[in-house]
Parts: structure tokens; C-alpha cells; sequence
């Protein structure tokens, strides 16, 4: 049994905290594999300046590397954990 007290500490802590999308900011964004494939539309859960958790919606196969469109800002992206339908990513 664990002290009263005890917290559970990450063993490597974030480097940027999380921003969830607030006001009027759209939490929908685009996931895109392929310039020739179609996009994969998804919801933007929460970002960092180092990353993004990501909700496909469905059971989706996406390759680890692709980029993420949301609003005007597309970034190179890689998976960096996946638990049902979201994924975690790293910029």
C-alpha cells in the first residue's frame, strides 16, 4: 500500500504544458499521409508547443509519421502512443 501522500511522477516530465483549445479556437483538424490520399479528419483533444493528443473518431490505420493540418498550421508529426481511437503526438 502506497503512503497517503505519494504522487505518481512521470518518468520523463513534459518540457511544455498543455493547451486545451478554448473560445472560439476550431478543435477540428486534418490528418494527411499522402499529398494523393484523401485526409483523414480528426479532433484536436489537446497541444503543446511539443505535441498534440488526437481523436481519429474510428478505428483508422495511420502510418507514425504524417503531417497535421489544423487551421492554417500544418506540422510533421510522429505517433508517439496510440490507446483506441487517440493518439499521441510529438512534433
Amino acid at each position: 500500500m502506497l503512503p497517503r501522500n505519494w504522487r505518481r511522477v512521470p518518468m520523463h516530465p513534459r518540457r511544455h504544458a498543455r493547451v486545451k483549445p478554448a473560445g472560439l479556437v476550431s478543435r477540428q483538424a486534418k490528418i494527411i499521409t499522402d499529398p494523393r490520399a484523401p485526409v483523414i479528419p480528426c479532433t484536436l483533444i489537446d497541444y503543446s508547443a511539443g505535441g498534440a493528443c488526437v481523436d481519429l473518431g474510428g478505428q483508422v490505420k495511420i502510418p507514425d509519421r504524417f503531417e497535421l493540418l489544423h487551421v492554417n498550421t500544418k506540422k510533421r508529426c510522429r505517433v508517439a502512443w496510440k490507446r483506441g481511437t487517440k493518439i499521441g503526438v510529438v512534433f
